[in-house]
């Protein structure tokens, strides 16, 4: 294990001065909010099949999940179907959004890619219906494992940034995130965070998962070859001052964009649960500035519409 980002006991983001601390909390709580609709309708969709002359298939579930079909294997991202992000379901914010596709309507499922234990990215229903159904293998950092097996999981694996998974199916290698994690007020960083690179076929996904803006962008590339689809975050970025430790805003969405070279980009992590101050349409509203004034065209860094996909052609 690297010891830049773990000390023996806890997890912690290299180089990183600006964390905010647990006590911070109630503060950020007190800032003035932009008023979240109630409910969105959301029109659900069918995933279209995967044909062949197709790398992969990439569907716009809802917030950070997304489900990848590639020939290999079916994947599945930070998979979230619970009506709230909180403890039993009961507590946290509340879905706006509904998925826009139903759990039904998933094909097998055979990898579950985990980005770290927060209850909007690590919902254990979820997690506990895949496994029912499809008995996936769950990928996921190090410090997750004992937490997913409480759902059913049989198969996880967990891995430390820059590690490839031992996965059947697809080549998935663990990214660094610059994030933190905790379930409750007593458990801070005591599992790690990540995004992740997949394979798939001539093509290299990334999926950052829950992360700030930081230099390693720049160095995924580097290491693993070039990106040529990313799917990065936008939303859940107010107030700056709490949430530039852990959350990128769009204008650093699109700079960690050019700084992964420019892949086809699709932006998610907005417009389903009411986490921090700003408004339901702000980030995609942010994301277009954000793109004018870096010189990106639209078509390079996209917003798909809730239940929407997007083919990857095979290459020859």
């Amino acid at each position: 294990m690297t010891a830049d980002h773990f000390d023996g006991t806890r997890f912690r983001n290299p180089a990183a001065a600006d964390e905010q601390r647990f006590s911070a909390v109630p503060r950020m709580l007190l800032e003035p909010r932009t008023r979240w609709p109630p409910s969105v309708d959301v029109s659900t969709q069918v995933p279209p099949a995967l044909q062949n002359g197709a790398g992969a298939i990439v569907t716009f579930i809802g917030h950070a999940t997304f489900l990848i079909q590639t020939p290999a294997g079916n994947l599945i991202t930070d998979p979230m179907y619970s009506q709230r992000a909180g403890p039993f379901n009961l507590l946290g914010p509340k879905r706006v959004r509904q998925p826009a596709v139903r759990f039904e309507d998933l094909p097998p499922i055979s990898t579950v890619l985990l980005s770290h234990n927060h209850y909007d990215h690590c919902d254990l229903p979820t997690l506990g219906k895949l496994a029912r159904r499809f008995d996936p293998a769950v990928v996921t950092p190090l410090g997750n494992t004992g937490l997913v097996r409480r759902a059913g999981i049989r198969r996880v694996e967990a891995l430390d940034w820059w590690q490839q998974a031992a996965t059947r199916d697809v080549a998935v290698t663990l990214t660094p995130a610059r994030h933190f994690s905790a379930r409750t007020p007593f458990d801070r960083n005591r599992a790690l965070w990540c995004g992740f690179v997949v394979q798939a076929g001539a093509h290299r996904l990334y999926f950052a998962g829950d992360t700030a803006y930081a230099p390693f962008f720049r160095d995924i590339p580097e290491r693993l070859g070039r990106i040529d689809f990313a799917l990065l975050p936008i939303g859940a970025y107010e107030p700056r001052w709490f949430m530039k430790a852990v959350h990128m805003n769009p204008e650093e969405a699109v700079q960690a964009h050019l700084d992964l070279g420019g892949p086809e980009s699709i932006a998610m992590h907005f417009g389903t649960f009411p986490l921090t101050a700003e408004g339901i349409d702000e980030p995609v509203r942010a994301l277009k500035k954000a793109r004018d004034e870096k010189g990106v065209s639209p078509s390079r860094f996209r917003v798909l519409d809730f239940g929407e996909s997007t083919r990857l052609e095979e290459r020859p």
